[in-house]
């Protein structure tokens, strides 16, 4: 009930207007603009620009520069694993995906098929199969990798609310995940499919991939698809697939009896990209 109550502001406030504003406000390349938020970010959040491949704020010509800023070269090592966290950040739920719902968080449940912009077949792929959530704080590296090689097959562009996904707003929302904007991803690979769900929220600016550029902007009231079979776009695990500017979260599918976490993956801890994030059940 608490969370409830924090969070009946954002059903009043203007998030689609405030994330206009927000985003012109990341891409100006104003210097008085960018030598005072810039810096002040990195205080306000506790950024460490010692990880990035350029240390100084004034070396970047805009807040979208800096927001999805790369690391210095050697900082988040591959580990030798079968799957990769894709993301620095936090681990919101995983486990198991029951009676095709994901736990968003205690009390809270939400379908794969309304996650996946209700595309019954695709989200019974993933019927008994296993899912992470993975928030990124405004503090963390913005970049999302591949858990693993994969083939990319298909993008769709799920148009939604720009609800926060704090901690607060995920226990205090139903459906979250589901309602809020987001670009699915859909990959086949050794071990069978899955996906990454780029989830967008309150002055996330846009949302990229590599392979596309910007998805949203702009942003339509429909659902955008669009299919890759005719082309061999194969990424390697560790390489980057997209980034959000301003931060969110990733949710991402496995199939039934692809993976299995560690026992340490739980909700609360901290990951970093690069890490070992679980063992592969079909080799």
């Amino acid at each position: 009930m608490i969370d409830r109550l924090a969070v009946l502001p954002q059903y009043l406030l203007p998030k689609q207007l405030l994330t206009v504003i927000a985003g012109a406000g990341a891409a100006s390349r104003a210097k008085w603009w960018t030598r005072a938020v810039i810096p002040w970010f990195i205080a306000r959040y506790g950024v460490n620009m010692a990880e990035a491949a350029d240390p100084g704020p004034a070396g970047y010509a805009c807040f979208n520069d800096f927001f999805t800023r790369a690391l210095r070269e050697g900082v988040r090592p591959l580990a030798q694993a079968d799957f990769v966290s894709p993301v620095d950040g936090a681990i919101v739920q995983c486990g198991s995906i029951e009676g095709g719902k994901l736990l968003q968080a205690k009390g809270h449940h939400y379908s794969a098929q309304a996650l996946l912009g209700g595309d019954a077949r695709l989200a019974a792929q993933f019927d008994d199969g296993e899912f992470a959530s993975l928030y990124l704080s405004p503090k963390d590296y913005h970049r999302i990798h591949m858990p693993c090689d994969g083939r990319l097959v298909r993008m769709i562009h799920v148009p939604g609310h720009l609800f926060s996904v704090n901690p607060t707003t995920v226990r205090g929302v139903p459906g979250l995940f589901a309602r809020n904007e987001r670009v699915v991803c859909v990959f086949e690979s050794d071990r069978g499919p899955f996906v990454l769900v780029l989830v967008g929220a309150t002055i996330v600016g846009s949302v990229a991939t590599v392979w596309h550029g910007v998805v949203s902007p702009p942003r339509f009231a429909r659902v955008r698809e669009w299919h890759y079979d005719d082309r061999a776009a194969v990424l390697r695990q560790g390489e980057e697939m997209g980034r959000f500017l301003l931060g969110s979260t990733v949710v991402m599918l496995f199939t039934r009896h692809t993976l299995d976490f560690p026992s340490d993956w739980v909700r609360g801890r901290a990951v970093r990209m690069g890490e070992a994030m679980a063992v592969s059940l079909k080799k």
